[in-house]
């Protein structure tokens, strides 16, 4: 116990907040209702497509907090438990809830115009968005630092985006254009919030 104590105490703390917050808001849910279905989390804020074009784009940031089921909820959060944390250990708090808050919205709007092109109403809910825009910035970072990461950092990093990607792409429910629009929003976002010259130095070499 004291161990696992330690562990967390070790993490940094905007990562550790937001899981946390997703974790008693989808337990609150659960208490109230189903989170597996899909009009229990419409009324409770998850994204759709005609609510959120008749006015309610609060939807676009409320339903990042929202999971269909434990099995979404545990997957997401064991991503951002472990990418966010180096995230943020890399940019620093500040800078890493802008690229996750953002990234996300991002993402959910990159949905909403995919929803609208297609005419399709779509109802949609989750973290991914944001941890893919955390991945976009992790990314972008370990562009910057080839060196510090070298040949077999990048090879496992890029493998894991493409194994994130793919899961995406083989999961039928799982809104791709979230994902897509998130990785864009958040490599853009580093390229604009990452400055090499004062910021920690990284590495993936074992």
């Amino acid at each position: 116990m004291n161990g696992f104590t330690a562990f967390l105490k070790a993490r940094h703390k905007v990562t550790l907040v937001l899981v946390l917050i997703n974790i008693i808001i989808f337990a609150v849910l659960e208490i109230l209702g189903d989170t597996t279905s899909s009009w229990f989390m419409v009324d409770h804020g998850a994204m759709y497509t005609p609510m959120v074009m008749e006015g309610q784009y609060w939807r676009l940031f409320s339903s990042m907090f929202l999971h269909f089921g434990f099995e979404h909820l545990a997957y997401n959060m064991f991503s951002l438990f472990f990418l966010g944390d180096i995230l943020e250990s890399i940019v620093g708090p500040v800078r890493y809830l802008i690229i996750y808050l953002l990234g996300g919205l991002g993402g959910n709007l990159v949905s909403l115009y995919m929803s609208v092109q297609s005419e399709s109403t779509k109802i949609s809910a989750g973290a991914s968005g944001a941890i893919f825009a955390v991945m976009g910035a992790f990314f972008y970072i370990a562009l910057r630092n080839r060196k510090g990461f070298g040949k077999d950092g990048m090879r496992r990093l890029g493998l894991m985006v493409v194994l994130m990607i793919m899961q995406g792409i083989v999961d039928r429910g799982v809104d791709q254009s979230a994902h897509m629009g998130g990785m864009a929003a958040g490599f853009l976002l580093g390229i604009l919030l990452y400055h090499p010259g004062s910021d920690a130095r990284i590495s993936m070499r074992e």
